[in-house]
């Protein structure tokens, strides 16, 4: 099947569901980025900056791009001027540092909160105690060019349903009650990015807004190797 096939079976799929699809193209070619383009997807997922930042050099000004991996604070600088959403946002030092550069660029950048709601040592992501922290913060109080659209997070690769299940209505919980304790009257902190390929379907069931595909939808990676990511 084709790039366009594939997306077609996902968009079908998100029909009538709350969740809007995010392409992961991380280590896909740009022809390939342009390919799912012209099948009309417009949101694209990329993990590292330096193929992000070359990616987006390349392709369609009106593409909403997303930064979906772990992000350097010294990274930043270089997506600043375009990135639409910062997925992975897991310290208040991030958070600084993006609302640094918004501001040098005269934007408002728009992020959400990684939650660590897997079992594993190895996912990337704010404790539910750090996170209240953050937003009840005297710091992140003064940021006036970043916004807070959400929350992510990454269930545990485990072939439990009931665990990623689990985690995802954990995380659920934890928007609804955020929203009406910080953001009651903001009608932008609407997205809960949550799924992948793998439990995209029950990401959807507990209440995601966003669902991250990558593989299935491009095909197989050819890993790139970029220094000092």
């Amino acid at each position: 099947m084709s790039i366009a096939d594939n997306l077609l079976k996902y968009k079908k799929e998100l029909e009538g569901t709350a969740a809007k699809l995010v392409a992961v193209s991380k280590f896909h070619e740009a022809s390939e980025v342009m390919e799912a383009y012209q099948a009309g997807q417009r949101v694209f997922g990329e993990n590292l900056v330096q193929e992000l930042v070359e990616k987006q050099a390349q392709l369609p000004d009106d593409i909403e791009w997303h930064i979906i991996g772990h992000l350097q604070t010294n990274k930043v600088k270089y997506i600043a001027p375009f990135i639409n959403l910062i997925e992975s946002v897991d310290s208040l030092k991030l958070l600084i540092e993006i609302n640094k550069q918004a501001l040098k660029n005269k934007r408002v950048i728009d992020c959400l909160l990684q939650v660590y709601i897997a079992d594993e040592d190895t996912k990337f992501g704010l404790g539910y105690d750090e996170l209240i922290e953050i937003l009840r913060s005297e710091e992140y109080a003064t940021l006036q060019n970043i916004r807070i659209v959400g929350l992510m997070g990454i269930a545990t690769n485990t072939q439990s349903e009931k665990q990623i299940r689990d985690e995802f209505q954990e995380l659920k919980v934890l928007f609804d009650g955020i929203k009406v304790t910080y953001f009651r009257k903001d009608d932008y902190f609407t997205e809960l990015s949550m799924g992948m390929s793998a439990d995209y379907k029950l990401a959807i069931d507990e209440g995601s807004t966003m669902v991250r595909i990558g593989s299935n939808i491009f095909g197989k990676r050819v890993i790139k190797h970029y220094k000092a990511e």
